[in-house]
């Protein structure tokens, strides 16, 4: 198995691949052996980079920690900065398009990564005094009830990111649009929190 890479036919190696298909045509796994370029002990690059890959939430990549990363066995500091650089790199890149949320439309423009998902997501985007956006980000994946979206874990970032206003999304796997007891229950506490905090939750958007 750490041959695996070397058993490919030339054309089949990402390096190949990405020179004649082009980036957007690798997955995942093959982005990274690139990143890579080589295993560690007893492991080969595709399979390493098979493993990290495991650790980014397969609708939003960029969502993954350090220390998850560490959990990986016999990697080491320089592979991990290699996909710790990388992330930054994308979050860089991101950022620097400003976005502008001016209607339920933007979002769900944004939110357009979880529409087919067979799980919730919740997400809060974090805007300026423009409505520009500062920041996305992933709050939670699951059923959402007021347990699992506490206003602790959607607004620390808003305040570290000095926000104006938020506006909060998730998506309804079952394909309808109501909000359920639960969705209402979340949007209350949201928008009281905010309240006292001087942050206005300008919206609760519901995606499908």
């Amino acid at each position: 198995m750490t041959n695996k890479l070397k058993k490919l036919h030339p054309i089949e190696k990402p390096l190949e691949k990405i020179f004649r298909y082009g980036a957007e045509k690798l997955s995942l796994v093959e982005l990274l052996a690139i990143i890579f370029r080589t295993g560690i002990k007893n492991k080969g690059v595709l399979e390493l980079a098979e493993e990290v890959s495991r650790y980014f939430d397969a609708e939003n990549l960029n969502f993954v920690s350090f220390q998850s990363l560490k959990n990986i066995k016999g990697i080491g500091k320089v592979k991990l900065g290699q996909v710790l650089a990388l992330i930054e790199i994308a979050k860089r890149l991101n950022n620097s398009q400003e976005v502008s949320i001016q209607s339920p439309e933007d979002v769900f423009r944004l939110m357009s990564n979880f529409l087919n998902s067979k799980k919730e997501h919740f997400v809060a985007f974090y805007l300026n005094t423009r409505l520009n956006l500062i920041k996305q980000e992933l709050i939670s994946i699951g059923i959402l009830n007021a347990s699992m979206v506490h206003p602790r874990e959607v607004f620390e970032p808003a305040i570290r990111y000095l926000a104006s206003s938020i506006i909060v999304a998730h998506n309804h796997p079952s394909g309808t649009l109501e909000p359920s007891n639960a969705d209402i229950e979340v949007s209350i506490k949201l928008r009281d929190s905010g309240k006292i905090l001087g942050i206005e939750v300008l919206d609760h958007i519901i995606v499908s």
